[in-house]
């Protein structure tokens, strides 16, 4: 066929839909979404698939597993339930934080007609809650202990850089330095099955809990092992407040790497922030982190960690796009660690 307007390109496809050429290429290789070919072979999309991606992007946007997708565009709609449930709790959640915020304003209007000014440190926390310091702390060796502030703090945040650049000193530093926070290091395969199996069964909430996201990880793709559900258990616990995660793709193949951050895209911006630590372009893809997602680069040359917009020409943005890999060049120096020399 020959290309009209009526028909996109993938770029212009994938834009309109809010999603990436990556999400599109896909559907279609899970067999959800069959763009129509020019005569050159070109991918292109036109009114009808368009719908149906549309249809995709929207159960996907509700938590649904690429599985659990395909079952519910053949006409199954019992997948719905369980991300209608999830969707619902969110938006309750965030309707109660408005009404919280919409009764501290009706509390300084009524300040302001008895006389009373409000506090300018008090507006701008209403105005920026994200603004106020989460964490304080002067940095550790490699750096000369400067003062490092963490202020935004989101429900995904990277920390990334060369090897030798500190970043494993500074992950340990922010779990120190958050108020309830705990870290988890590499060695997520020490445990054997029956040490995870007994955690679960201390805990029947939190086993529900794993079960349901080890399905959904499985749907996706991802393969079965003790590091992914060493990770998932991790995860899924209610504590602690924060969780920072040395080198989170560590016995991770690509395909369980790509499912796990799907999974964590889908939380939402209420969910407990995590702090994972990563040289895997599997898991940071610069193309599809949000606005629930932050970059935290520990330069080479060990000036300060500074947040880096996931834009190309950001300041950073190459240093940080050089320090990832695929996950096969990434094992090779999975065991490389950056020590301190001994005086």
């Amino acid at each position: 066929m020959r290309p009209s307007r009526q028909f996109l390109g993938p770029a212009e496809a994938a834009r309109q839909l809010g999603v990436s050429t990556k999400a599109l290429r896909l559907y279609e290789q899970r067999g959800l979404l069959a763009p129509v070919r020019t005569e050159a072979g070109w991918r292109t999309y036109g009114p009808v698939e368009m719908e149906r991606a549309a249809e995709i992007v929207a159960l996907r946007a509700l938590g649904l597993s690429l599985v659990a997708v395909d079952r519910v565009l053949k006409g199954d709609p019992q997948s719905l339930e369980a991300a209608l449930t999830a969707h619902q709790e969110t938006l309750e959640s965030r309707v109660q934080a408005l009404a919280d915020t919409v009764a501290r304003v009706r509390e300084l209007r009524a300040g302001l007609a008895r006389g009373e000014a409000p506090r300018i440190s008090e507006l701008a926390r209403m105005v920026q809650p994200n603004a106020e310091i989460k964490a304080a702390f002067d940095l550790p060796w490699p750096w000369g202990g400067e003062r490092f502030e963490l202020r935004d703090i989101r429900p995904l945040n990277y920390i990334i850089g060369p090897l030798f650049s500190g970043k494993t000193r500074l992950a340990r530093a922010i779990a120190e330095a958050l108020p309830d926070a705990g870290f988890m290091d590499m060695d997520r395969t020490s445990k054997d099955a029956d040490s995870l199996r007994a955690q679960l069964d201390d805990d029947p909430a939190l086993a529900a809990r794993v079960i349901q996201a080890t399905r959904w990880l499985r749907e996706e793709g991802a393969v079965k092992s003790v590091a992914l559900s060493a990770l998932i258990i991790a995860l899924e616990s209610e504590s602690p407040a924060a969780l920072v995660v040395d080198m989170v793709e560590q016995d991770l193949d690509q395909a369980s790497q790509e499912a796990l951050m799907s999974y964590l895209r889908l939380r939402g911006p209420d969910a407990r922030p995590l702090f994972l630590m990563t040289r895997s372009c599997a898991i940071l893809d610069l193309s599809l982190v949000g606005p629930d997602e932050a970059i935290i680069l520990c330069p080479a040359n060990h000036s300060p960690p500074t947040r880096v917009s996931p834009y190309p020409g950001a300041p950073g943005y190459e240093a940080v796009a050089t320090c990832l890999a695929t996950p096969e060049v990434r094992a090779r120096t999975a065991g490389v660690v950056a020590l301190r020399p001994t005086a």
